[in-house]
């Protein structure tokens, strides 16, 4: 099956630029695809300094839809929102004011990435954060899901005026031009040898993957094998596990709430999807959390995604004034997105 490859580098245009992340990507492409993926052919998808956070969605979005093996390599830069302090992959245009709405936020390549099968994904970083973001990660682990192992390093703050380099995805590269990507634990390690004392100091990131005991590895492979109803029904029964665990707003059954609702989207039944979405969104407010956490924020963008591919007006109709009621409190960070709904749901009015 061909691997996919997304590679990703981005910093901020001006003076906040910490590292010049773009230098890497003509190393990374003289690398042969199939290298770089780990597999006989490979699809390679190449992001150069992206300027808005949705692009970068789009392109993380697709990749992860492959039903292949999958690595992402991400260079760039991190840096807090001052709001939430999530930290956020700064992008071209990103300043420290405007990190929220310029910047990719981390936490969306955790929730593209979980459903994907166990042992499928990897990811490759060389990061460099701002003193703010240094601070926090030193307390706080990097993010980026439970069966998505990471291998590279954030390095702090190069010294005044001083433009970091990349080097180890350099080296990562440098390694791989050989011809052969051995395990990804063997690359790490010989990078961080060929290295030093270069990377003294830095944070090494070498999570390792979930056990093959995980229960998202085989509602993974009921998907990839189109056994939709046998995927829901596990995710069922670890949701109401969950739920006599914990209750029904424990941040445990809603992970599995969360995973139905996503089935229901690769089953292609848009409205139990968005339906479900909704639930979760309604959930998690009521349990407390602020209109603008990530996980509202996330729940209720993909009920009005799925929304919008609904093809049954009547069902679009039910749906659409809980939808724009939520919408009315958590309004994202796409500008417009209630007026969109309430466009559609006056065009759906006049529909049979």
């Amino acid at each position: 099956m061909p691997g996919t490859v997304l590679l990703l580098a981005a910093s901020p245009m001006g003076r906040g630029r910490l590292v010049d992340a773009a230098s890497v990507l003509p190393v990374l492409a003289a690398v042969a695809p199939d290298v770089l993926a780990g597999t006989d052919t490979a699809n390679v998808v190449e992001l150069a300094d992206p300027l808005e956070p949705q692009a970068v969605l789009t392109r993380l979005r697709a990749a992860a839809a492959a039903p292949g093996p999958l690595t992402v390599f991400v260079t760039g830069q991190l840096q807090l929102d001052r709001r939430q302090h999530l930290p956020h992959l700064a992008l071209a245009r990103t300043t420290p004011a405007t990190v929220r709405y310029t910047a990719f936020p981390w936490h969306w390549i955790r929730e593209e990435l979980r459903l994907r099968p166990s042992g499928t994904t990897a990811l490759v970083v060389d990061l460099h954060a701002d003193a703010e973001t240094w601070q926090h990660l030193r307390s706080t682990p990097l993010d980026s899901g439970r069966s998505n192992p990471v291998h590279g390093r954030i390095a702090p703050p190069p010294a005044r005026r001083t433009l970091a380099a990349p080097s180890y995805m350099k080296a990562v590269a440098t390694v791989l031009r050989s011809g052969h990507r051995p395990p990804l634990d063997q690359l790490h390690q010989g990078v961080v040898a060929r290295l030093g004392e270069e990377m003294a100091g830095d944070i090494l990131l070498t999570a390792p993957a979930v056990t093959g005991g995980d229960p998202h590895a085989a509602i993974s492979a009921a998907v990839q094998a189109g056994r939709h109803a046998e995927a829901d029904a596990l995710a069922a029964e670890w949701e109401q596990t969950a739920v006599r665990a914990y209750g029904p707003g424990a941040e445990d059954a809603l992970h599995w709430t969360e995973v139905r609702a996503d089935l229901a989207m690769f089953a292609g039944d848009p409205v139990r999807s968005c339906r479900t979405w909704l639930a979760v969104a309604s959930a998690r407010l009521a349990a407390g959390q602020s209109a603008d956490a990530p996980a509202v924020e996330a729940a209720v963008d993909r009920a009005h995604h799925q929304w919008g591919r609904i093809e049954d007006p009547a069902r679009a109709r039910e749906l659409g004034p809980a939808l724009a009621e939520l919408r009315l409190r958590v309004p994202g960070r796409r500008q417009g997105a209630l007026d969109h709904i309430q466009q559609q749901l006056r065009q759906l009015q006049t529909q049979g």
